[in-house]
């Protein structure tokens, strides 16, 4: 194989892993909405998280083999506190929301995410450039247009309120993934997450009185579960963490505002979910203010990051 067949066919694979990224992870919130219509939100995220951490820890071992688990008791509690802050509340609360909210509103607002962790990184006195200040204002006042009017109907105050605390909880658990310790395979901590996730899911639905009743659960439902679990948990982010390795960042980063674009289309298209005027303009402000934020961030001298930026790490609270 000639080197220019061999550019060829990894420039195929990165556009091939980014279009899964771009519309797999923009479609979970689709993939929510349907799965609440018979299946309580809590217990959902509890089997889809569980199952997910199962299946690629099993992978893992497949291909790996035991010593891809080798951590210290710290870096395992540092992937399960990631685990709950990310899958727990981030995507807990995002279930429970779509019952308030329409997926389209949803992922928009959920798109804040890169805003709130350079409000974070301030409060530990990092120093942002001026131009990531600019686009956390822009993006923070189409956040604001959006709770505001609710998207013109098209959620709740409940809903919009609960959104906005799953973003802020998913922002913490990206946030401090980068400065505690955690598993050196990126797959192993991810498996961790999702079982300290699921479990800390499973706790709180029973918390709470949710229970399964198999009898009224609809097809449409286990599949868009089985969506959830195999292509939402599995296959985006293998990609997402194959793309890390091998395209440039921040052609990477792009999934952060294509992701609800894609999801209000879909919600559009396939629930027929109502698309205002308001909801278009915030959320182009929305997208246009992470845009800002992200290709900034790209361009920061070497040197003044720990790792890559988190606005681009965050991945999705879906």
């Amino acid at each position: 194989m000639s080197p220019n067949t061999a550019d060829k066919r990894t420039s195929l694979l990165v556009w091939g892993a980014l279009a899964i990224v771009y519309v797999v992870w923009g479609s979970t919130y689709l993939g929510i909405m349907i799965v609440i219509e018979t299946i309580p939100p809590l217990l959902s995220g509890a089997m889809r998280f569980s199952a997910a951490a199962l299946v690629l820890a099993a992978a893992i071992l497949l291909l790996r083999g035991p010593e891809a688990f080798r951590m210290t008791v710290r870096q395992f509690g540092g992937a399960a506190l990631v685990g709950l802050l990310l899958l727990t509340a981030g995507n807990g609360m995002v279930s429970v929301a779509e019952q308030h909210i329409s997926s389209g509103l949803a992922a928009l607002l959920v798109a804040s995410v890169p805003l709130w962790l350079v409000i974070l990184r301030i409060v530990t006195r990092d120093r942002p450039r001026v131009l990531t200040l600019a686009g956390v204002l822009i993006g923070f006042a189409g956040v604001a247009v959006l709770s505001l009017t609710g998207g013109d109907g098209a959620g709740s105050g409940t809903g919009i309120t609960i959104i906005l605390l799953a973003s802020l909880s998913w922002s913490v658990g990206s946030f401090l993934s980068s400065r505690i310790p955690m598993p050196a395979n990126p797959f192993t901590a991810s498996a961790v997450e999702m079982l300290a996730g699921g479990a800390g899911l499973a706790v709180i639905a029973l918390a709470s009185g949710e229970r399964l009743d198999p009898a009224v659960v609809s097809g449409r439902s286990w599949a868009a579960l089985a969506y959830l679990i195999v292509m939402g948990s599995l296959v985006a982010f293998t990609s997402y963490v194959w793309l890390l390795g091998k395209a440039p960042i921040s052609l990477v980063s792009t999934y952060a505002y294509v992701n609800p674009v894609v999801a209000v289309i879909l919600g559009a298209l396939v629930l027929s979910e109502p698309v205002t005027g308001s909801m278009v303009a915030a959320g182009l402000v929305i997208v246009l203010g992470v845009a800002l934020v992200v290709s900034t961030e790209r361009r920061r001298p070497a040197g003044t990051q720990e790792k890559e930026p988190e606005a681009v790490e965050a991945a999705t609270p879906a």
